[in-house]
């Protein structure tokens, strides 16, 4: 029977440094290419939500597909907007290894892409890290991102000041960084080095005349063509990377709304993590460019952080029933 793993275990056996370096070398590989991920609008009108997929495949070694709903009025039910499961599969019989708690899993490899991401596009001095959204992803971010740079100060905002307090709470506990609740979002965005930003937004949140020149700017939350966390201006004014070109350009709102009002065009994209990794693109070059990374999710960062848990990780005594 498939092992399983709950979110406890995900999260003690991925750490930062340990994740970041996996899906390093995984996407320095260059293997085969994955699918671009499948969403289905499966909701309601007054419940809308999406049903994704996200299979990948190292052959012979490991398959394996995770299962999302996104819905994002489940903040209205006090329930998180993302729920998924992960099943990795054996790469030689097809037979299942484990069932795991998907949302850990993809908080866990979102925040590790994001960190390596930054290791090329962020000052390795910043010190200043802010924080847009308080979902579940937010607390990844702000523990990869102090995982690679020497980040000293962690500014939160969310729309509910509630919950932005109880975040930076919970982070206190485990971060040795003065991390606080900011009121301005704009005054944030413009002292931050590092703006992280995981929200399911369809307004800009992360506006360009804001930005200073050397900041970089990570955006992990808007996943199809009508979300967007950034306006024109940013996109315009930044250097663009992307963590696969070809699901940025499919699904990323960031960037698709900017080419239809005509303010950037997909032949100014720097790279994709396969290139920073490969050395094909240098990433920072200058102290004091703005440089944005916008990812939707990829399979393969689904498949190395199973098969990097199933491999180090220890479940509980536990199977599939």
């Amino acid at each position: 029977m498939p092992r399983m793993f709950g979110a406890e275990e995900v999260e003690a056996a991925l750490t930062y440094p340990r994740l970041v370096e996996a899906l390093r070398a995984a996407f320095q590989e260059e293997g085969e290419k994955m699918p671009v991920r499948q969403s289905y609008p499966v909701g309601t009108e007054a419940a809308p939500g999406h049903l994704l997929l996200m299979p990948a495949w190292k052959r012979g070694t490991a398959i394996g597909t995770k299962l999302v709903t996104v819905f994002p009025g489940n903040a209205a039910r006090g329930l998180g907007s993302v729920a998924s499961l992960y099943v990795l599969m054996d790469g030689e019989t097809g037979q299942p290894r484990a069932i795991i708690e998907g949302d850990a899993l993809t908080n866990r490899r979102t925040a590790a892409a994001s960190a390596l991401a930054s290791s090329y596009l962020s000052r390795p001095d910043s010190r200043t890290l802010a924080i847009i959204g308080t979902g579940h992803v937010a607390a990844h971010l702000m523990e990869a991102h102090c995982a690679i740079r020497p980040i000293d100060r962690i500014l939160v905002f969310g729309r509910n000041r509630e919950r932005a307090a109880a975040l930076v709470e919970r982070a206190r506990t485990y971060l040795k960084v003065q991390t606080e609740v900011a009121s301005d979002l704009a005054a944030m965005v413009g002292a931050a080095d590092i703006v992280a930003c995981g929200t399911t937004s369809v307004e800009p949140l992360v506006r360009g005349a804001l930005v200073r020149p050397g900041t970089h700017v990570d955006l992990v939350g808007a996943f199809t063509p009508a979300m967007r966390e950034s306006d024109d201006a940013l996109i315009a004014r930044a250097d663009i990377y992307v963590d696969t070109r070809a699901g940025a350009l499919a699904e990323a709102g960031d960037l698709l709304q900017p080419i239809a009002a005509g303010a950037w065009s997909a032949d100014r994209l720097k790279g994709d993590l396969h290139d920073l990794t490969a050395g094909r693109v240098p990433g920072r070059t200058d102290a004091a460019a703005i440089t944005v990374f916008k990812s939707v999710g990829a399979a393969l960062e689904d498949l190395v952080a199973a098969q990097l848990l199933v491999d180090t990780g220890t479940p509980p005594l536990r199977a599939a029933s």
